[in-house]
């Protein structure tokens, strides 16, 4: 114990004062000297468990998908043990793919500051707690999730930017999640705005000819408070003896141009072949492409999926030794040679005015509607005081249970006919059309199906019932008439746009769950993102995105 402490004072003792805050003026970032801030990275996140292929992962593309994680800021003698080689290997930035908001960070994130790195840090988390491609919404329980991975890191000077999603859009048939992408960033900008923070809020994108540019041009477009403050492309294009021209860099430094905020390569390094060279390097950071980017990440420090890959190999009973390649010093070299011109100064640098946002068609299929922003008091009026049957604690607790339940109980709605159905919990980011409880957690949006089949069927107990599922609140009324006026004044007071107001007790890292006890039903807030990816077309559910 008192050796970890050691290391890590060691590694904090090179600065003592806080690092200096980093901030944008039009395209590109700046320290608070006013001299150019360019981002030289690593990734940094051991890999975790890959989950099974599903119909919908197939579907959108096909990714291997995390089910675990592990958070590296949250093990102080992990850190200790790597800092001396992030140092040695030159980078004043890491970047964070999950963190659990539960854990402390303390240790890690001074460490990290004293040596001078800041943390780029993606808010989403894998299986529930990010915006699913397959089927996507911005619900009060994700953006709590996120919102609390912000309350657990706010506090620190070293935080550059946290990414509200990566790699989600990856192909045409998966465009509409884009609305549901841009609301969280309007969102997380105006809760970080809230708090004082100067944090940026990014999105990575994949680097695919044939949607890249749009969602470069989404996310940057209408608007500073509805635009992500600086855009990452997460590309593996250049390899071997590559120069600009055969690598492409050429071509995506130009679709870059005109992006008005900064830019940078989130994640690079060659995945076709081995030994990397990391050549690329010379040119990020050279006058031929620092008029457009603000450098980039290195993928890997650790083992990804791809094996060989990474810039060290752990050993020992507890993974005490690190053992660095010959990849690690050609990028270590690179990174060292790298001296990046210190123009245009902050004072001569100019906004670029915000695109109109592009027009959809059969390759984009994303409205320039987006998404209201989450209110969970409205969620849990409706609980408390309209909806007549809600989930029991044990079925709102079970992504299993609830899926299923959100399945079936449309289903039945739609066998019925009428104008009994699920419309009001859908979102679609194709049309626009967003569901007036679209933006409820699962749970409540379980208990307005359950409400609406109950009170189809006459109020029979049978129907409220769902395999002891489901209970009838008592504390709700007992017509559809006085249910849909209490519905009404639930969202007397809602507003589309607002600042996401602070999450109720803390989220963890998984499906840890909370409750609040009102008259009549108790309110469940469930700690995970969205709900199952089988429920693709219903609502919106789990992602598991890293």
């Amino acid at each position: 114990m008192l050796g970890r402490w050691i290391a890590l004072a060691a590694c904090a003792l090179p600065l003592v004062s806080a690092l200096p805050k980093i901030h944008a003026k039009g395209k590109y970032l700046y320290d608070e000297s006013g001299n150019r801030f360019y981002i030289k990275g690593v990734a940094y996140q051991e890999a975790g468990e890959l989950g099974p292929e599903t119909e919908a992962n197939a579907a959108n593309g096909g990714y291997p998908e995390p089910t675990t994680y592990i958070d590296p800021l949250a093990l102080p003698t992990s850190c200790a043990r790597d800092l001396p080689y992030l140092k040695q290997l030159g980078v004043n930035a890491v970047r964070i793919y999950s963190v659990n908001s539960q854990l402390n960070h303390d240790e890690c994130m001074a460490a990290l500051e004293g040596a001078g790195i800041y943390t780029i840090i993606d808010l989403s988390l894998p299986l529930n707690g990010s915006i699913n491609r397959a089927a996507p919404s911005w619900t009060t329980n994700l953006q709590s999730l996120y919102t609390n991975t912000i309350d657990a890191f706010a506090k620190y000077n070293n935080v550059l930017s946290f990414n509200v999603a990566n790699e989600v859009i990856n192909l045409a048939n998966n465009t509409h999640t884009a609305p549901f992408i841009k609301a969280a960033a309007r969102d997380i900008k105006a809760y970080l705005k809230s708090k004082g923070s100067s944090a940026l809020v990014g999105y990575s994108t994949v680097d695919a000819s044939a949607i890249r540019e749009n969602v470069v041009q989404y996310l940057t477009c209408d608007k500073e408070e509805t635009s992500v403050d600086i855009i990452g492309l997460n590309t593996y294009r250049w390899c071997g003896a590559d120069d600009i021209s055969s690598s492409g860099y050429n071509t995506i430094t130009e679709l870059f141009q005109n992006v008005p905020v900064p830019a940078y390569l989130s994640e690079f390094g060659c995945q076709k072949e081995l030994p990397r060279l990391f050549t690329e390097v010379a040119a990020i950071y050279s006058d031929a492409m620092t008029s457009v980017w603000s450098g980039g990440v290195a993928f890997s420090y650790f083992t990804a999926q791809i094996p060989n890959f990474e810039l060290v190999t752990l050993s020992g009973s507890n993974n005490e030794t690190v053992t660095t390649n010959a990849d690690f010093t050609r990028l270590q070299n690179a990174y060292t040679s790298a001296t990046p011109s210190n123009s245009p100064s902050e004072s001569s640098a100019t906004q670029l005015p915000y695109s109109s946002c592009p027009a959809e068609s059969d390759t984009w299929l994303a409205s320039s509607s987006l998404p209201p922003t989450p209110q969970q008091s409205v969620c849990d009026c409706l609980t408390t005081s309209a909806f007549s049957c809600t989930a029991t604690r044990q079925a709102a607790q079970s992504p299993l249970i609830l899926g299923s339940l959100l399945d079936y109980g449309c289903s039945l709605l739609g066998q019925a006919g009428g104008s009994a159905n699920c419309d009001a919990i859908a979102e679609n980011g194709s049309t626009g059309a967003y569901g007036t409880y679209g933006f409820c957690d699962p749970v409540t949006k379980l208990n307005y199906v359950l409400t609406t089949y109950f009170q189809s069927q006459n109020r029979n107990t049978e129907a409220c019932s769902f395999n002891n599922n489901a209970t009838i609140n008592t504390g709700a009324p007992t017509t559809s008439s006085e249910i849909d006026n209490n519905a009404k004044q639930c969202l007397a007071g809602f507003v589309p746009t607002s600042t996401p107001s602070a999450a109720s007790g803390s989220t963890g890292g998984g499906s840890s769950g909370g409750s609040n006890n009102n008259n009549g039903a108790g309110v469940i807030h469930v700690q995970w993102g969205a709900v199952l990816v089988g429920l693709a077309g219903i609502l919106g559910g789990a992602a598991l995105v890293l």
